[in-house]
């Protein structure tokens, strides 16, 4: 199945100059979805993944499914103020500023294997920022994965220049 051909890009948005890989249409898709979730869970299969942290917003959709079919618990990373118990953060740069993600400080035990999940990668920043979290306190980031990379803002280069190992389903030249 061609995931690739599910995935809508919008010209002009969020600002003029970028194109916006939207995987709303993919997630639309019943039998693209579940190919989605099925190939990155046939990655992981006998991994000893413990927790799946996904990103805001959409990185829990797939994070979420993906916990499931692994057996693993699910951990959301959210933005600033969205936690209800004690919660750790980090902040990261962005364009124009920065930018927190925060994570629930008993979220990851140590030692655990942990899998982190978003819907694509771009400049790596946000995806940097929740590994932070979950080595903070004290669990292990098995790999990084995502259903989109955009090579051209090097966040897959960042993020395996710290170590961190990635995997994506397709790549979009362009930003």
């Amino acid at each position: 199945m061609d995931l690739r051909a599910l995935i809508r890009t919008i010209p002009d948005y969020p600002k003029p100059g970028i194109l916006f890989r939207d995987i709303t249409t993919l997630l639309a898709d019943s039998r693209g979805f579940g190919e989605t979730i099925a190939r990155l869970a046939a990655r992981y299969a006998g991994a000893g993944i413990a927790k799946v942290a996904a990103i805001e917003a959409r990185g829990f959709i797939l994070g979420g499914a993906l916990a499931e079919r692994l057996g693993a618990g699910f951990v959301p990373i959210r933005k600033r103020g969205k936690l209800p118990a004690m919660a750790i953060g980090h902040d990261y740069e962005l364009e124009y500023g920065t930018d927190r993600v925060e994570m629930h400080v008993d979220a990851v035990g140590r030692g655990e294997r942990t899998l982190l999940v978003d819907d694509l990668i771009a400049t790596g920043g946000t995806a940097l920022a929740g590994a932070t979290l979950v080595e903070r306190v004290g669990g292990v980031v098995h790999e990084a994965c995502f259903v989109i990379d955009l090579p051209e803002l090097g966040g897959r280069m960042r993020l395996e220049a710290r170590g961190i190992p990635v995997f994506t389903l397709m790549a979009f030249e362009g930003h």
